[in-house]
């Protein structure tokens, strides 16, 4: 699998000078087969230049892991939908107070966007995430409920004996006595074990995250020990806030002390082989 990171700021695009390295908008990633099979994580403002790329793309599945604006905000910006030859399926978590395109369209209409989901070009079908696994080409999607405010949920992507698990949003340390606590106690903890990659939250510093207990993200100190806990081989810190300058980025990664997991800073246009 190859995979390359189009968006990988959280809560707010922050495009500028300070950001250029890392990034500046939202959630978004690209992953693709051995055969060149595209599965999309999440539509972030990071989609929109994705999709200018992806002009003989017949058939996209994207896996959206909640709603979120953050993670859905480039979606009416994504060129293929417009593109009547083009197959969209969208995957994202159940909801018990309304369906998938009930919820998409309170954003996909006006006065949010002037565009409705049924008037988009593309075929699009909808989906509830995979709470079993299925096989989106050469790659097994599973999908598992983790703890973040609203329904949301993590991603395992697996390919012969290699493994990415994503999870953008994801605060496991939430209600923990110490954490990492025991396997069956911590959220995420089967879908991310013993991945090749793991891509997970570390929007705050330690100090940050100690006044925004219960805001659904991790600092990036309980992303290592999450890592650590996974047996998760590389981590890849993800959803950087939007505050936190490239600067301030670098600092945080020379400081942090990955012990055996060998850390890989989210940037965009950054690829990398599994």
């Amino acid at each position: 699998m190859r995979v390359t990171f189009w968006g990988t700021r959280g809560s707010l695009a922050s495009p500028g000078p300070e950001t250029v390295r890392y990034g500046g908008n939202t959630a978004c990633v690209e992953v693709r087969d051995a055969s060149g099979g595209l599965i999309v994580l999440d539509a972030g403002t990071g989609i929109r230049r994705l999709g200018a790329t992806l002009g003989d793309a017949r058939t996209i599945h994207l896996f959206l892991t909640h709603l979120h604006l953050d993670h859905l905000q480039g979606l009416g910006f994504f060129a293929p939908l417009f593109r009547p030859e083009v197959e969209v399926h969208i995957w994202a978590p159940p909801s018990p107070r309304a369906d998938l395109a009930a919820r998409l369209n309170r954003y996909l209409s006006p006065p949010l966007f002037p565009v409705r989901l049924k008037e988009l070009g593309s075929r699009v079908t909808l989906h509830p995430a995979p709470m079993q696994p299925i096989m989106v080409g050469d790659v097994e999607v599973l999908a598992e409920l983790i703890v973040h405010p609203g329904p949301t949920v993590g991603y395992r992507l697996s390919e012969g004996n290699r493994a990415v698990a994503y999870l953008p949003d994801h605060e496991p340390a939430l209600g923990a006595r110490r954490f990492p606590d025991a396997p069956e106690w911590t959220s995420g903890h089967a879908l991310a074990l013993g991945v090749d990659l793991l891509i997970h939250d570390a929007q705050y510093t330690t100090d940050e995250r100690s006044s925004r207990i219960g805001w659904g993200h991790s600092s990036l100190d309980e992303a290592v020990a999450f890592a650590g806990a996974v047996g998760a081989a590389a981590l890849a810190p993800f959803h950087h806030d939007p505050t936190h300058s490239d600067a301030d980025l670098d600092a945080l990664f020379r400081a942090i002390r990955p012990g055996a997991v060998e850390l890989v800073p989210a940037a965009e246009g950054m690829s990398v082989d599994i």
